[in-house]
């Protein structure tokens, strides 16, 4: 079929075709490779990847890194709190950015302006990091607690205008007005209408919540000081850390041989861990993807 097609076009649109089945074939290839490195080396035997000697498959495969990294309870305890805050976050910042795009898109809403230019405002301009830390820390009292990573920052006004934009331009005022004469409120056309048919650009929007919540470390880094609390890309971060410390002060023979193996295996290890259950996730929401983005930025 392809090649009918190509036989039917004029040589510059299937010139055209061509370059650009190329083009995408190395941007693919360009994105893809530096992940399947970065798997096949968590694989494969240290000394190899040192030498430069895997490219495409693991050489000498070992699951020495994993075994190290899996076995350490701090991990499990480090995905226990990524999942809390990753899940209880996103719901949060959904129930917020949601009605907030709502309200912002009714054009009856007298004040959704002076809103929305408050809302622009913040997104050019903060009160710095050392004001937000003493708000958070002594105003809010949510330093080293669960909620610092669950309420603070809960909005995105980036993803609240992808929101207000699809609505604006997807449901139109009509139905609203039908919906009103059967007596329905705000709140109820919310729910039961504006929701159901918005589900693409709200899954969008939640996976840009999800995967930001699930990497967060800065955060943690700067308000959580208990241990228990630590998410796990804080966790990986110290195991790194710590593995590259040692490999580093250890002085020849050895022990230097197993520190360094150790620190290679648990840099590429503790990407795959920590990004794994994302790309299992993405694939259940990617087909709403290009259509939410569309949708809800393109439009109006």
């Amino acid at each position: 079929m392809r090649q009918e097609k190509l036989r039917n076009m004029s040589r510059g649109d299937a010139a055209f075709t061509v370059l650009t089945w190329i083009l995408g074939a190395l941007i693919l290839l360009i994105i893809i490779y530096p992940l399947w490195y970065v798997v096949i080396s968590s694989f494969s035997d240290p000394d190899l990847v040192l030498n430069g000697k895997v490219w495409i498959v693991p050489l000498r495969p070992t699951l020495e890194g994993y075994q190290y990294l899996l076995g350490d309870v701090a991990i499990w305890l480090g995905y226990r709190n990524t999942i809390i805050y990753a899940v209880g976050g996103t719901t949060l910042s959904m129930l917020v950015t949601v009605p907030a795009a709502y309200a912002l898109s009714r054009r009856d809403f007298k004040a959704r302006r002076p809103l929305m230019l408050f809302f622009l405002f913040t997104m050019y301009f903060s009160g710095g990091l050392i004001p937000t830390y003493l708000l958070i820390s002594n105003t809010l009292g949510m330093s080293n607690t669960v909620w610092v990573m669950i309420i603070p920052f809960c909005l995105n006004v980036y993803n609240m205008i992808i929101v207000r934009s699809f609505f604006e331009s997807s449901l139109p005022q009509d139905l609203w007005e039908a919906a009103q004469l059967d007596g329905c409120s705000n709140t109820r056309f919310l729910v039961s209408v504006a929701i159901p048919l918005s589900k693409a650009v709200i899954s969008v929007v939640m996976l840009y919540y999800l995967v930001g919540k699930w990497n967060e470390y800065f955060n943690a880094m700067m308000y959580l000081r208990d241990a228990k609390l630590s998410p796990l890309q804080l966790i990986l971060r110290d195991i790194l850390l710590l593995n590259e410390t040692m490999a580093n002060s250890t002085t020849g023979g050895e022990g230097f041989d197993a520190s360094l193996r150790r620190a290679t295996l648990v840099k590429y290890g503790s990407a795959i861990v920590g990004t794994l259950p994302m790309l299992i996730l993405y694939p259940f929401i990617q087909k709403y993807f290009e259509k939410g983005v569309m949708l809800g930025a393109v439009k109006g």
